[in-house]
């Protein structure tokens, strides 16, 4: 004899589980759309001489798109506070040992605040401070290897 009762709560959790997927990607891709993009301005703004802002928003991009893994792989909706690439990563590592091919992006860390704000940078301004093509440079390749292997992780996951 079939539980109907139980049949139908299999059917509500199944169908609550296929939402809740659908729901962890749908957020996951949202935060990578936007790292992909942030990505592509600050690549414009480092192109045009404007390293402090690059600076800041590869670190962002990074940070973006290390969330949008965190959101595909956590399945809770709890919203990731940290603005720290070392903390994402390793958040990331914990889930997937590839994530040890990006560890590096910690050094991103170091333009959140400074790159923004006069007092991030005790007698300095950031927009004369940070004006080496090279460390842009460097940036950008650190953020770009986040978002290449995050791109691959979310395409590897149904």
């Amino acid at each position: 004899m079939i539980n109907y009762l139980q049949a139908a709560s299999c059917k509500i959790y199944q169908r609550e589980k296929w939402f809740m997927k659908r729901l962890h990607k749908e957020e996951s891709l949202r935060w990578f759309t936007q790292a992909e993009d942030e990505f592509q301005d600050a690549d414009e703004l480092r192109k045009r001489g404007r390293f402090y802002l690059a600076l800041f928003h590869f670190q962002q991009a990074s940070e973006k798109a290390l969330k949008a893994y965190l959101y595909l792989k956590i399945k809770s909706m709890e919203v990731f506070y940290t603005h720290s690439i070392d903390d994402l990563s390793e958040m990331a590592l914990e889930i997937d040992p590839d994530f040890k091919e990006v560890v590096q992006a910690k050094k991103l860390d170091k333009y959140y605040i400074p790159t923004r704000y006069p007092n991030g940078l005790p007698g300095g301004v950031p927009s004369r401070y940070f004006d080496d093509p090279q460390e842009a440079e460097e940036a950008m390749h650190l953020a770009k290897r986040v978002i290449t292997l995050v791109k691959r992780k979310i395409e590897e996951t149904p």
